[in-house]
């Protein structure tokens, strides 16, 4: 079985939640985990927290499968690719549910032929535009409605996962 590695982003979640979390992700990758869960600024009431994990290929996945459905919960977990495998990035707001992209080596999203064909059809009948159909093969919807939740409070730790020179 392949190992890869990955970041696990709880935008918000209400305190009730949080422990339930820890147990549900920490099932999933066979070690508790403990994240240092922050007050999220843009929700009153709920908490934000990040942590690396490392962990079989299809982690990712499994993480979100677990944790979909959850009222009041928003998160993001990537996985990263490995020699034989393509990374993920699923994201999740209550609004939208569960997207799911293929990443490549460099955190491109990689969008596969079918998809890509099938809304070229919807936006040839007229059923939406082109742009909309892309948007959403990219995820913006649920970047747009998380973006809010991903910057960190004044004074929240800030972990910069690579820097780019």
């Amino acid at each position: 079985m392949s190992a890869t590695r990955g970041v696990f982003y709880v935008h918000s979640a209400p305190s009730a939640l949080c422990p339930h979390i820890e147990w549900a992700v920490g099932g999933v990758l066979g070690v508790p985990v403990n994240p240092n869960w922050t007050p999220q600024p843009a929700q009153s009431g709920s908490y934000r927290c990040e942590f690396s994990w490392q962990g079989s290929v299809g982690a990712a996945a499994e993480m979100a499968s677990a944790l979909r459905g959850w009222n009041h919960l928003r998160f993001e977990v990537t996985e990263e690719p490995t020699a034989s495998t393509e990374g993920a990035r699923f994201s999740y707001t209550p609004d939208l549910g569960v997207f799911h992209a293929v990443t490549g080596i460099h955190g491109d999203i990689m969008i596969p032929e079918d998809r890509l064909k099938a809304s070229v059809v919807r936006a040839a009948l007229g059923e939406v535009t082109l742009e909309i159909e892309i948007d959403k093969l990219l995820g913006k919807p649920w970047d747009d409605e998380l973006e809010t939740f991903r910057h960190a409070g004044e004074g929240a730790p800030v972990r910069w996962l690579h820097q780019v020179v």
